[in-house]
């Protein structure tokens, strides 16, 4: 009997959204949008920051060594996931392995405050590549989400109601 779909899919299986993004050339272009920035940043900081770093305040420069701080911490983390799903992608590792490995990374928790005093003293290509990076990140926290936390979906935690009725289908000879 044929499943519908020539894929292994069952007919009423939902698709995984995630998984079909990460296999797809909208990932691929994630992927080198992700990477562009990284090699842009480390352009900017290494050159051009340096250069506009040095005309700052003392809040200024102290804004700067933070914001490029997080800014390239930032940018390594979500250069380490991209990495491991294209891993995955291209069959170098197991969607198990990089789970493991992806425990290591880190998406959230990178606050930067783009507004005030401190930010309004830094260069504006440092604040447009900062930008550009919490935008970046916030996609792939949201595929991120869409790709490990399947495993909730697919196996949602058994509410109190189907709990009831499974009981009293057992009682009354249902199940």
């Amino acid at each position: 009997m044929s499943d519908g779909f020539g894929d292994g899919r069952q007919a009423d299986a939902p698709i995984a959204f995630g998984q079909a993004f990460a296999l797809s050339d909208t990932f691929k272009l994630l992927f080198r949008e992700g990477m562009a920035l990284v090699e842009e940043t480390a352009t900017y900081l290494d050159n051009d920051g340096r250069i506009e770093s040095r005309d700052l305040t003392r809040d200024g420069s102290l804004s700067y060594a933070t914001e490029s701080m997080r800014l390239t911490t930032r940018l390594m983390q979500i250069a380490s996931w991209l990495l491991l799903q294209r891993a995955v992608n291209e069959g170098e590792m197991t969607a198990e392995q990089a789970s493991q490995e992806k425990a290591k990374v880190r998406l959230r928790g990178f606050g930067t405050v783009t507004h005030g005093p401190g930010w309004e003293e830094l260069p504006p290509r440092l604040q447009q590549i900062v930008e550009r990076s919490v935008r970046l990140q916030e996609r792939v926290v949201r595929l991120d989400d869409a790709l490990y936390n399947m495993v909730a979906l697919e196996h949602p935690a058994e509410n109190a109601v189907n709990r009831q009725f499974g009981r009293l289908a057992r009682a009354f000879g249902g199940e």
